[in-house]
């Protein structure tokens, strides 16, 4: 035929049909078990069993005890678009399944030799239905076999060479079908799971009905350190409930590989869901390094879609600004509540603590996050600041007129200088010890060594005095708000007109921040006013960067991104420096901070600020006990 010639248009035949279908559904053999895992587990199975040889190419075997398949619809079972789990428009708009499309078996049969066998609670007999990717046709059988199902799944790819030459080693597919496995099992912790390879076990998780049995599953399948090193969440708001566990900040990795997100049961890899966490993390993590976490979504199921991708790996919520918002507001505020005594929960062996009060220890009174800096601003101002550098320490509080005064890189100390009291002379209080105990003594002028209830702790002192000085100036712009300095010849924008209504959309939000933004035209803007604190920033790709936040999500940190990275550099030349001699009570005063401070665990760049050496860490250096 040339080219010139009209092609007629014709229906592909069902073979073809259902290869095209399963180029959607079936990458490798990690897809394979991923679709047969969640059919099983929406028969409502309490234990799947898994073989697999050589990583799932050769064979793949799932065993179920679910509710089974009646005999007369197992042929059907692999017909395209043919299932149980949804029969009108309704149930599509509140699927409750973690299957619905009905493509699945079909997909998979198109592309293998696949055996199913099954029977129904009712069944007095199992039955058995056969199929080749060569011809479609099903050949049922009767069986012996329990109430559940098997479906075998032997030499993947056999019929489309071309696919199967895609397919990596052998230990790389089957660390795929691996982690598939454990994404369910982390979903459903009501089922048992059991996998062998080449006929060798390689997981059994049992039923976790409690929280114990649930953590150890945890543990099982993102390692023991990751519960050591984790926080649990459980918030419920609007309709939506959140919970599982957030690593901290120091728990990090270089890839994303220890991210676990499910939506009503389902795993998920969303956008918004990533750019909310990214946010959550923004002050606390690393450079280029990647927060771990465990958490469960559980919202209505109208109000989110699951039909919008082949595999179901991504959803779209009604309201994505509100479910935005709440994560991100959530993971935030328990970023900002962790303590160094929420990390020091382990039990360790009580130690004798010389214990000095006062102003010696650094005590000046309660200090809430709001009521620390009304505390601060009625202390008296003094010329001669610290006593030494970083001293007595309540810190540096800047003056009311931050914004306008920290641009210019004044500063104003609000503290009262503490008097050089030995603290061996002071009378030990009844009080316990504080998370981070007592100063000791300080290390080449850069760390400080301090004694608390478990051991040794060290502490970075100007990494530590960088995040206190940096959450102070951002406690001292959020209720001050932001000066906005208008520009003496207005920049002009041009915009797509969808770009140009969002501006306009969020004008009030904008000015809120210190900007001006007009509207000149359809397609164009004209940028009046940038706040005072970002007049050197390029306030134009600034903005078009904003807007296509808010188009993505539905809002944008940027802006506060850039106002951050400002006061982080303004109190990193603030905080005490290397080779500065601090006296023992600037060091307790510190330490008092410490413990009073959000994410005091990390300087502003996300490097630790303290670490503990417990007696059994510091025993096993000397050899004690052996």
């Amino acid at each position: 035929m040339t080219a010139a010639e009209p092609r007629r248009i014709h229906l592909l035949s069902p073979r073809l049909a259902n290869q095209i279908a399963a180029g959607e559904v079936v990458e490798r053999p990690s897809s394979v078990i991923k679709e047969l895992l969640e059919n099983s587990l929406d028969a409502g199975a309490r234990r799947i069993d898994v073989d697999v040889e050589q990583g799932g190419i050769k064979l793949l075997r799932v065993r179920d005890d679910g509710s089974g398949i009646p005999a007369e619809d197992l042929p059907l079972a692999l017909e395209r678009h043919a299932t149980s789990k949804i029969r009108d428009l309704e149930d599509l708009e509140r699927v409750m399944s973690l299957g619905f499309r009905g493509e699945a078996l079909a997909s998979i049969s198109s592309v293998s030799r696949l055996t199913m066998t099954s029977r129904s609670l009712e069944a007095e007999q199992a039955w058995q239905v056969e199929t080749e990717g060569r011809d479609m046709a099903a050949r049922v059988q009767p069986a012996a076999h329990p109430v559940g199902t098997t479906v075998e799944v032997r030499d993947l790819f056999f019929n489309t060479p071309a696919r199967r030459k895609f397919l990596r080693a052998e230990k790389t597919e089957f660390d795929h079908l691996q982690e598939v496995i454990k994404r369910l099992a982390l979903a459903r912790f009501d089922v048992a799971f059991n996998l062998r390879h080449n006929g060798k076990s390689v997981l059994a998780l049992h039923e976790a009905p409690d929280d114990l049995t649930r953590a150890r599953r945890v543990a099982a399948v993102c390692g023991p350190g990751f519960l050591e090193q984790a926080l649990p969440i459980e918030v419920e708001r609007n309709g939506l409930h959140l919970w599982g566990w957030v690593g901290l900040p120091t728990y990090s990795r270089s890839q994303a590989d220890l991210q676990y997100f499910y939506v009503n049961g389902r795993m998920v890899r969303d956008k918004l869901v990533v750019h909310a966490v990214r946010q959550a993390y923004r002050d606390v993590l690393y450079n280029g390094r990647h927060p771990v976490f465990v958490l469960f979504l559980e919202v209505d199921p109208a109000v989110v879609d699951v039909n919008v991708h082949p595999t179901k790996h991504e959803v779209r919520f009604r309201e994505s600004r509100m479910v935005h918002d709440f994560l991100y507001g959530t993971l935030h505020r328990a970023l900002g509540d962790v303590r160094p005594d929420d990390q020091l929960a382990a039990p360790a062996l009580a130690v004798q603590v010389q214990r000095p009060s006062g102003l010696a220890a650094g005590e000046f009174g309660p200090q809430g996050e709001m009521g620390l800096a009304a505390n601060l601003a009625e202390r008296p101002a003094t010329a001669a600041g610290w006593q030494g550098a970083g001293a007595g320490y309540q810190g540096q509080r800047p003056s009311a007129a931050l914004p306008q005064a920290e641009a210019q890189g004044a500063y104003r100390e609000f503290f009262a200088p503490l008097p050089a009291t030995d603290p061996a002379s002071l009378p030990e209080g009844g009080a316990d010890v504080p998370p981070l105990g007592y100063a000791l003594a300080q290390l080449k002028g850069i760390y400080i060594l301090a004694e608390n209830s478990h051991g040794l702790v060290l502490v970075d002192m100007h990494a530590a005095h960088e995040r206190i000085t940096y959450e102070r100036l951002k406690l001292a712009m959020a209720s001050e708000g932001l000066r906005g300095q208008p520009l003496l010849v207005p920049e002009a924008l041009a915009l797509s007109e969808r770009e140009a209504d969002c501006a306009e959309e969020h004008a009030q939000w904008f000015q809120r921040l210190g900007f001006e933004l007009q509207r000149l035209g359809p397609e164009s803007l004209a940028i009046r006013q940038v706040p005072a604190l970002l007049k050197q920033a390029e306030a134009t790709g600034l903005v078009r960067d904003v807007l296509a936040d808010l188009l993505e999500y539905g809002s944008s940190d940027r802006i506060q991104a850039h106002l951050n990275e400002l006061l982080g550099t303004m109190a990193c030349h603030g905080s005490v420096r290397a080779n500065r001699r601090l006296s023992i009570p600037e060091m307790n005063g510190l330490l008092r901070d410490m413990e009073q401070t959000e994410r005091s665990g990390q300087c502003n760049h996300g490097r630790p600020t303290w670490t503990q050496l417990g007696l059994d860490d510091l025993d096993r250096l000397f050899l004690r006990g052996r």
